[in-house]
């Protein structure tokens, strides 16, 4: 099959190019990175980003924000950050002699939740609650969530002193669990040459509006979907359930968030159509947080990212012609 860029899916493809793109000015190499967090844009989902200080995971969160025309919050989570915090507070104003709701941070488009694990389970839940359902309530009043709205939430893999882990049903929230690494010995001069006088991010503008976004993400409809893949999509998601190695496979929520990432995926690519290859890409970032493993196969050295490899090797592709 051939891609295309015509229609409305065409009109998607334009416009992630385009953010694409200008992200490209600031952020080195990480073009894979960049694809999954256009997906997550256009399908309304949430990224889990588990990586090291200082590998640029904000410098990401805000240019995304910027080339969109959104706005941009920080949340640096920590053991004494309390739900009001997060979402607001209604405090009363002398002024006007009434209660006045004061908006937290989540009232943002693009939302980093810096080192989610370091707060307590309540407040992890505040943020937890706003993702799946999109909206705040604050004494009985429920607000609206931006349009769009994307939490990008960090966790450091390597120091887990002090924090309190997500529960397996708060990872679920989340759309894709990615890790962006070091850049090689090129990108790394690339970074040091961009940022020797000044920050790219500076000279960089919006190339889209929420509005469209918001527009063609609601077209993601028209993507179509073969039965064939949608069989392939329910086999593999079964598969983890029925694996021996993992005590915990992925949920029914699973096969819906890589449903509708796979034609965010194919959209952007210029596809009214979702091939094998599409959910392929997508198994691993969507799935691999997901699957909790046994305790056997945790002592045997087993890893998540192996089994989902040997569970695609077993179910069969849907064959599709190019």
């Amino acid at each position: 099959m051939s891609e295309n860029h015509s229609g409305t899916n065409g009109e998607i493809s334009v416009a992630a190019r385009l953010i694409a793109d200008a992200v490209s000015e600031v952020i080195v190499g990480g073009t894979e990175t960049i694809h999954l967090v256009l997906v997550a844009l256009f399908s309304k989902g949430h990224i889990l980003l588990e990586d090291v200080p200082g590998t640029g995971k904000t410098l990401m969160a805000r240019t995304f924000a910027k080339v969109i025309g959104g706005d941009f919050s920080r949340i640096q989570f920590t053991p004494d950050l309390m739900p009001s915090d997060v979402i607001g507070l209604n405090f009363f104003s002398q002024k006007h002699s009434e209660f006045e709701f004061k908006s937290g941070p989540i009232m943002s488009n693009i939302v980093l939740a810096d080192e989610i694990n370091r707060a307590t389970p309540r407040t992890q839940s505040a943020l937890l609650e706003a993702m799946g359902e999109r909206t705040v309530t604050v004494d009985g009043n429920t607000m609206q969530l931006p349009e769009p709205f994307v939490v990008l939430a960090t966790q450091n893999p390597i120091d887990q002193e002090g924090t309190f882990p997500l529960p397996e049903a708060q990872l679920d929230r989340f759309l894709m669990k990615i890790k962006i690494g070091y850049p090689d010995a090129s990108g790394e001069n690339q970074i040091l040459e961009r940022f020797e006088n000044e920050s790219p991010l500076d000279n960089v503008s919006a190339v889209t509006s929420l509005g469209k976004l918001s527009e063609l993400s609601k077209n993601l409809s028209l993507v179509n979907v073969d039965h064939s893949v949608r069989s392939y999509i329910v086999d593999i998601i079964r598969a983890t359930r029925e694996h021996p190695s993992l005590e915990l496979g992925a949920s029914p929520r699973s096969s819906l968030m890589l449903f509708q990432a796979a034609r965010a995926s194919a959209a952007i690519y210029g596809r009214d159509y979702v091939n094998p290859s599409d959910v392929k890409q997508l198994i691993k970032p969507v799935l691999e947080h997901r699957l909790v493993l046994s305790n056997n196969a945790r002592l045997r050295g087993s890893e998540t990212e192996n089994i989902i490899d040997s569970i695609l090797s077993e179910v069969p592709v849907p064959v599709s012609e190019d």
